[in-house]
Order: C-alpha cells, then structure tokens, then sequence
C-alpha cells in the first residue's frame, strides 16, 4: 500500500512565518491559487477538522470523501504553559496515524491518503519513515508531502520513503 502524507495549502501565517498551530486559519488567496489538482483520484482522503485542509483537499482531489480525523490536528501551541509539549504530541499523531494505517491495510486499500499539516508530517516520518530523519528536516513545504511504501508496515512498523510531491502550478511548469 502506498501512503500520500501530504501538507495543507499555503495560509497568511504561513507566508507570515507564523505559527498557527490550531487556530482555525484558512487558506489565502494566493495559496489556493496556486494549487492543482493531485495526480490520483482516491475515493477517500483523511483530512483534520481544520479548515485548510479541507480546502486544500477539495481542490487537490475534487469529488473524494474527506474524512475529519481529531488525533492528527496540528500542535496545540496554547499561550505559553497550557499547550501541547512535543512528546504528548508526538504520541498523539502517531496514535492517529497508525491506527489508520493499520485500518487502511486490514481493509485492503491499495492506497492512504492523509492531508494534513506540517508538524503532523514530521512526527509521523520521524518515527516511521526511512530512511531515519530528525523531526525538523521531515516538514514539506505547502501542498507538498511524501509518498511512502509500507510493505513492512506489519512485520516492521516502518515506511520506506518513495518520493515527495508537490501539488502547486509551480511545481507542475
């Protein structure tokens, strides 16, 4: 099975360089210009309640059942001593993450599609991904993401890095 772990559109805060953690942020104009439709059409696509993934989704995979997963929402950066430390994150998303990946391949899907967010990224592919990379140098840019073999997902628990995609018109020129 082929895993697409894919990264939300470009918001204002992104552009800003700011971190928007759970706030409910959209897309803007200029990052949902900038997306094209993703190069597979999967029937369903795993998305977070926040609302850029889900524009994100519409627009990369038009017609496909976006599912709200809670478990991989973005940190919650709280105002200073109330938010999420990086550990209980880190188990969090990869609660969420294996549990549909191990869904995903009991059911016989070929193919697990998750749009997400950047930190949801990284903590998966740190923990996952080979070959093994330090958290920070797992996040794509905007709609970017990896694609990911995981043929040793039950022996193993491990997913092996087939290449990374990009879903911007730039990306596509």
């Amino acid at each position: 099975m082929l895993i697409y772990l894919l990264r939300h559109g470009l918001t204002e805060y992104n552009a800003e360089k700011r971190y928007q953690g759970q706030r409910d942020i959209p897309l803007s104009a200029a990052g949902r210009a900038m997306l094209c439709r993703a190069d597979i059409s999967p029937k369903t696509v795993y998305i977070t309640p926040l609302c850029r993934t889900r524009q994100t989704a519409e627009v990369l995979f038009p017609g496909a059942k976006l599912v709200e997963i809670d478990g991989l929402k973005e940190m919650c950066f709280g105002s200073c001593p109330d938010g999420e430390t990086k550990a209980a994150f880190c188990e969090r998303i990869c609660a969420a993450f294996s549990a549909l990946v191990d869904k995903s391949l009991a059911d016989g899907e070929e193919m697990l599609v998750i749009l997400a967010h950047g930190g949801t990224q990284m903590a998966a592919m740190e923990r996952y991904a080979l070959p093994h990379k330090d958290y920070y140098e797992w996040c794509a840019p905007n709609a970017g993401g990896f694609v990911l073999d995981a043929k040793d997902w039950a022996a193993k628990r491990v997913l092996y890095l087939v290449k990374t995609v990009q879903y911007t018109k730039e990306a596509r020129e």
